[in-house]
């Protein structure tokens, strides 16, 4: 079996490569390499999260599953008023995600570690493109996990298709915020923000 994005410690050998990427009118430069996820480019799904979510960013902002680094680089960039976290299983994913903050010359928190097991704070913002293939306990894992690291008022942004379980996915999220919106729905990516407080998205 091939190895996957989500192992905590790649054996792949490496590939490294130079993204030149443009989102909201902002250039942006990153290294990639072999073992990470989407190493080729900005993953669609990625990029809907971003573009639905960056409007409203604001306070303390995790990266859940922050690969290469896309996310939280390009938030610190355009949204320099909140304080950036990064968190990725992938040990070779972290040491570019570091790199990427260098080439785009922006500052953020990177830390590798499995999850919010051992976060010690909460957040205003996590935003998580969730790894569908690490199996439906994992990903939903990520999602309990969200949920008991969230400030108050906080709110779960997340991107995943309808073929990966978009909707089932919806079913277990109500168990474990107050409200569950619906932001987009495009190319069969849903969007979702999940808050636990007293109002709605």
């Amino acid at each position: 079996m091939s190895e996957q994005y989500f192992a905590s410690s790649p054996q792949s050998s490496h590939d490294m490569k130079t993204l030149n990427l443009v989102f909201e009118g902002c250039v942006f430069q990153f290294d990639t390499d072999a073992g990470v996820f989407s190493r080729d480019d900005l993953d669609k799904g990625t990029a809907l999260l971003l573009r639905y979510t960056l409007p409203h960013l604001s306070g303390k902002v995790l990266d859940l599953g922050c690969g290469w680094g896309a996310v939280g680089v390009i938030i610190a960039k355009l949204k320099p008023q909140c304080r950036v976290t990064m968190l990725d299983i992938n040990e070779r994913a972290v040491s570019l995600a570091r790199k990427n903050l260098e080439h785009n010359r922006v500052q953020a928190r990177v830390f590798c570690a499995d999850g919010l097991k051992q976060a010690n704070e909460h957040f205003d913002w996590i935003l998580l493109n969730p790894p569908i293939r690490a199996g439906k306990q994992t990903v939903y894992r990520l999602f309990e996990e969200s949920a008991g690291r969230l400030s108050a008022g906080g709110t779960l942004a997340l991107v995943i298709r309808k073929q990966q379980g978009a909707l089932s996915a919806r079913v277990h999220l109500e168990t474990l915020f107050d409200f569950v919106s619906l932001i987009a729905r495009k190319s069969g990516y849903h969007i979702y923000f999940c808050r636990r407080g007293e109002h709605e998205v």
